[in-house]
């Protein structure tokens, strides 16, 4: 079985094929050759100019494209055409986001997952005396209420209540002198929320390669809304996932130094994190992504990666019928 990789490419120039690779050729003339019989999917930082050709090629290849701006911002994805369509499967997705009981029981489940996570996360820290037993009861009182909620709104509601509780507790799991008191998107102002923002784009994107390998369709999800042109299951699976490959890698680049304030630029408006800075983090996050677990049910090891996958497997298994969905917890 061949082991597939994600490409990352930082270098600006021109993505085109040549014969059966598809080559990066910078400005100074300098080239790279990707392999794309051992490509999962290729993520994209520079300003990168490409053609049909080469677009068409991937498609064939079943090869998703991510794109990112200068500052580390996702802006979209190149996703090819649908290769394991289920008729069946769309229509049951279609009419489990139509019922409201149905569409609303799915979006508890994500939250419940993304909520357990996150208190997984705050009880290794507990357990290494960073007297976080306050936080940890105020988000398990949230939890408990989740499944009591009447719509999607009121969920919401709840889930950026925890998640406030949760984003105060980080000032306490760091072991630096780095200020993040609460969540800032759009533009991210400080260190912290610039990574968060980075890594959650990279988790979306993670999440679409695997939809595409499954037969659901992207843009129809359940906690967030299915919008055009957005492929909202995305949102919905990595909410779970962002305990696991955001945070723990956050506090990790963090607590080891390997990221501090002067890995960002910085102003009154904004706050993004430098090229340099971008590899370090994408370095650990595709490591992250390769690291395995023995499976408590499969009793095999997988990988953090399989794992989302694993995930779009048990939520058809739902819209099919055969099993009620519940959310992957950490255990570990």
């Amino acid at each position: 079985m061949i082991n597939l990789e994600s490409y990352y490419l930082f270098s600006s120039g021109k993505l085109f094929r040549k014969d059966n690779v598809v080559r990066l050729q910078r400005d100074d003339g300098k080239y790279k050759d990707l392999k794309v019989e051992v490509m999962r999917d290729l993520y994209l930082f520079g300003e990168v100019e490409t053609n049909t050709k080469c677009l068409n090629y991937l498609s064939q290849l079943k090869i998703p494209v991510h794109f990112f701006n200068y500052y580390g911002y996702y802006t979209g994805s190149f996703y090819p055409r649908e290769q394991n369509v289920s008729g069946i499967l769309l229509i049951n997705q279609v009419n489990g986001y139509q019922n409201v009981a149905k569409r609303l029981k799915l979006a508890q489940k994500f939250v419940l997952g993304a909520a357990e996570n996150c208190l997984r996360n705050l009880k290794y820290y507990q357990r290494r005396n960073k007297n976080l037993m306050t936080e940890i009861n105020q988000i398990a009182a949230l939890e408990k209420i989740i499944p009591r909620t009447n719509s999607i709104s009121e969920l919401m509601g709840v889930e950026g209540d925890f998640h406030r509780v949760y984003y105060g507790t980080w000032e306490k799991i760091f072991n630096k002198d780095i200020k993040f008191d609460k969540r800032v998107r759009r533009p991210p102002d400080n260190l912290i929320n610039a990574l968060i923002s980075f890594l959650n784009m990279m988790v979306y994107s993670v999440c679409l390669s695997e939809i595409y390998i499954t037969q659901l369709n992207p843009t129809i999800s359940y906690l967030h809304t299915s919008l055009e042109r957005r492929f909202s299951l995305s949102l919905d699976i990595s909410e779970i996932f962002k305990p696991l490959l955001v945070d723990r890698i956050i506090f990790n680049l963090i607590n080891r130094g390997i990221i501090n304030e002067n890995d960002v630029e910085s102003n009154s408006n904004y706050c993004y994190l430098k090229t340099t800075s971008l590899r370090k983090v994408t370095q650990m996050f595709d490591e992250y992504l390769q690291k395995t677990i023995m499976h408590r049910q499969l009793h095999r090891k997988v990988s953090y990666r399989r794992l989302i996958r694993l995930e779009c497997y048990k939520l058809i298994k739902d819209l099919m019928g055969e099993q009620e969905y519940q959310p992957f917890k950490l255990w570990w």
